[in-house]
């Protein structure tokens, strides 16, 4: 795509497919919070992401940017607690990476200043059972995939859901050392982390919604640590 009223179009397709995805996730991302939290994860990111998609809608001749930024502007009046700050916060800052329309070039710098904004405002690192876990092996697989395998977003974007998965799974058996799962010390251990979790779940929504816009036709299973999108048969 390279009009930017078309891009526009597709990251409020993004947007409402996300809204619908976490809306279907509520009880699941409510159940994993209120082993660890306050139970209000589900609830609020379905609210947030419902209102960002109305918000979006009413937009006229935006560009990619602006839907970004408005989606951002969204999450951070209507989602409560920490959530609200991270997920939408972040968007903000990192939306003016898309100015110039969606580029793989773009799409690595904005994913990688959300990324950073994300870490900053939480004070959270990798190994602290939060949405980090699963937030920066997609990133770093995606800018890998990008700059250095040649591969096309689509497809990077592909192997960062799969690193991002990893991720999830990584929180499980660590102790969290961040947010409200700290409090719980010791008995944070063996409990899935909901932020990573609905960041996942919101990487998941973006790839399955950019391969139907486009029409991107991807193995069914894709591996973060392979060069290549589908893996190549070895030479006989």
């Amino acid at each position: 795509m390279t009009d930017q009223t078309e891009q526009a179009a597709a990251i409020e397709a993004v947007v409402g497919a996300i809204a619908e995805r976490l809306e279907a996730e509520r009880e699941h991302l409510t159940d994993l919070d209120s082993a660890i939290g306050d139970a209000d994860h589900g609830g609020n990111m379905a609210r947030g992401w419902a209102a960002a998609t109305t918000a979006v809608e009413d937009l006229d001749d935006a560009g990619p940017a602006t839907v970004v930024k408005t989606a951002g502007r969204t999450l951070m009046s209507e989602v409560g607690g920490a959530s609200g700050p991270l997920y939408g916060g972040s968007l903000v800052f990192a939306s003016t990476e898309l100015e110039g329309g969606l580029t793989d070039e773009t799409l690595v710098a904005f994913a990688e200043t959300y990324l950073e904004k994300v870490m900053d405002r939480g004070d959270a690192a990798v190994g602290d059972q939060t949405m980090v876990d699963a937030l920066v092996p997609a990133v770093h697989t995606f800018k890998k995939s990008v700059e250095v395998d040649d591969l096309s977003a689509v497809e990077a974007l592909a192997k960062a859901v799969d690193a991002a998965e990893r991720g999830v799974a990584f929180t499980v058996p660590i102790r969290a050392s961040k947010g409200r799962a700290s409090y719980l010390g010791w008995r944070s251990v063996g409990h899935q982390d909901p932020g990573a979790t609905s960041t996942l779940f919101i990487l998941e929504t973006l790839l399955a919604t950019a391969r139907e816009r486009l029409d991107a036709d991807l193995a069914s299973s894709v591996d973060a640590t392979s060069p290549v999108v589908p893996d190549e048969e070895p030479e006989a």
